[in-house]
Order: structure tokens, then sequence, then C-alpha cells
């Protein structure tokens, strides 16, 4: 399977971005609102320049209290971006996510963004494709 491909599966198409100047606060809101676990950081909506997670926030929270919610997505984001492409296999995205213990991926082409993937999405897929070899196999067996 690939990135593609679960991209075309979700529901929501395109990727949601939010400014680095945006506060921590208004950064809050739009992952609460979406119910969603990360923000891809572009000035543009088509250029990452960074990602912000929950984690990222939960973590200066810790270090900083209820002040951090005043700082700018600039100042927490993750600068060291790891992206895919379309054409990049999802199993070997899978392992790229566990083994950098990430869990949010932006898909590029072109160096613009198209989407952007999550573990949950990745593992989603991968079941579904084991299942459709499971029942696959259990034809063969019984000769259907």
């Amino acid at each position: 399977m690939f990135v593609t491909q679960i991209l075309n599966s979700k529901a929501h198409k395109g990727v949601l971005t939010i400014d680095p100047s945006a506060s921590i606060a208004d950064a809050v809101a739009e992952l609460a609102a979406r119910r969603i676990g990360a923000l891809v950081v572009s000035e543009d909506g088509r250029r990452a320049q960074g990602i912000l997670s929950e984690r990222d926030i939960v973590r200066e929270l810790g270090r900083e209290g209820g002040e951090v919610l005043t700082r700018s997505v600039g100042d927490l984001m993750t600068t060291e971006l790891k992206t895919c492409a379309p054409g990049d296999d999802a199993q070997a995205i899978l392992s790229a996510m566990t083994e950098g213990r990430f869990r949010h991926m932006p898909v590029e082409e072109d160096d613009l963004l198209i989407g952007l993937i999550s573990l949950g999405d990745v593992v989603k897929a991968r079941l579904s494709e084991v299942s459709m070899e499971k029942d696959a196999l259990e034809s063969m067996i019984a000769g259907t």
C-alpha cells in the first residue's frame, strides 16, 4: 500500500495549517475543534515550515505552565520535519513513525503540501490490507 492510497481513503482532503505567528491558545482551540493531534505550520498554506503537535504543547505546559498559551506557534513547533511522498510505501512510513516516535507526517509533492497522515491512518490502512489478504487466503483454501 502506498501513501497516496491512504490519502484517498481519508474523509478530509487537504492539509490543515496554522501560521507560525498564531498563538498556542489559537492552536489548542483549532486542535480541539477539529479533534486532531497536530497542525502543519505554514505561512502560505502550501509549504511546511514545521509541525505542532499536542505533545509539543503538553511538554511546554509541563515546563512553563499556562503562560505557554501566549507564546507563538513558531516558538514551539518542531522544525526538523520528516515528510513523505505519495508514492512512498506505507510499511516504510509506519516503521519511520514508530522508530522516530512521532504520530503525524506531512505528505509533499514537488515541495508542496498535499496531505497529512497519522500513525492511526497508516495502521488502519495496514489492518484493512491484512484483512483483505486473510479473506483471499480463506477463499483459496475453501476453493471458492
